[in-house]
């Protein structure tokens, strides 16, 4: 089903809008992802979808359905909360089977579907558990298990795994990513983890102050980012100035704002010749902040830390520069 949202704007007590002339569509079987800092609105706008805040103008449609006056109950769209949501007193497979019966679906078709989801999250071994027997990302594969069995329309996730470790949050993130290929989910997926976002959802959008500036695939809001907003917000990056030492070390032509995320240093024998004032070793790549006589100095990542003081050259692709008009 696709999902679709035409200037949706939101204001709370007279105060300025929280969600401004937002537009997008969620395309059938596609995670959308929606990241932004906090307080931008992308929590709001799911709040609008499922029903549960009205918004002040603009339509939201299931299909060709209008839904803005359907109560949330009849929408057909479950959401997964930051903090499980699942009953303490249940089991798992309880828990799992909680929304076929609540919705008089037949016992047959209520058991199928609850073994059918303890499969795909595979928790077929621990349907007897209680939930205080279980690991954090146990408790998120039974929220998932449960939404699988209710059969929505749309899964609206909420900064489903901002409350687990690192580790977990992986696992969890390969995991959830797996059951939405396998089933076919149309999700909208609200973070404010950039890594997260990048290796979950289809497409991104990136909200700020409540507008949405930029939407698209992972690798072009990354890359290529709309505004200086959007190319801050999505990762580290250098901005060269118009009048910095820095354009003609690099070989840089043009006017207009100018960047290039660290990663996109090439170390080699040509390009600026730097002195290495700070490095910081990071497991994968180390953070070497680096100096140009009479130019601020500039963050790169290398495979191999380098010794303080020491010189070196490197360079940046045409590529890999990132470049917006002038303000």
């Amino acid at each position: 089903m696709n999902v679709t949202v035409r200037h949706l704007t939101k204001a709370f007590a007279g105060a300025r809008a929280v969600v401004e002339d937002v537009s997008f569509e969620i395309s059938a079987g596609e995670i959308l992802g929606l990241i932004g800092p906090s307080g931008c609105g992308k929590t709001t706008i799911l709040r609008m979808i499922a029903g549960f805040t009205p918004p002040d103008a603009g339509d939201i449609l299931f299909g060709e359905r209008r839904m803005n006056d359907v109560p949330p109950q009849d929408r057909r769209a479950a959401m997964v909360f930051q903090h499980f949501a699942i009953w303490p007193h249940l089991t798992v497979f309880d828990n799992v089977a909680y929304g076929p019966r609540a919705r008089g679906v037949a016992t047959p078709e209520t058991l199928e579907r609850v073994r059918r989801a303890l499969a795909t999250t595979r928790l077929s071994d621990l349907a007897e558990r209680k939930p205080a027997q279980l690991s954090g990302g146990q408790q998120q594969r039974v929220a998932l298990a449960r939404v699988l069995a209710a059969q929505p329309d749309l899964v609206l996730f909420d900064e489903p795994l901002s409350s687990l470790d690192a580790r977990l949050r992986l696992e969890l993130r390969e995991e959830l990513r797996r059951i939405q290929q396998e089933t076919g989910l149309t999700c909208l997926y609200v973070t404010h983890d950039q890594e997260e976002s990048l290796s979950l959802c289809d497409r991104l959008g990136v909200m700020n102050a409540g507008r949405l500036e930029q939407i698209g695939r992972p690798e072009e809001v990354y890359r290529r980012p709309a505004t200086e907003f959007v190319a801050r917000f999505m990762g580290e990056i250098n901005w060269v100035p118009a009048d910095s030492l820095w354009r003609a070390a690099l070989g840089l032509s043009g006017n207009g704002l100018a960047g290039f995320r660290p990663e996109s240093a090439r170390m080699g024998e040509s390009g600026a010749s730097v002195v290495v004032r700070h490095a910081r070793f990071l497991g994968s790549r180390a953070e070497l902040l680096v100096e140009l006589p009479g130019a601020e100095p500039l963050k790169i990542w290398s495979p191999a830390s380098r010794p303080v003081g020491s010189e070196l050259r490197f360079s940046v692709a045409p590529q890999d520069w990132i470049r917006l008009p002038a303000p």
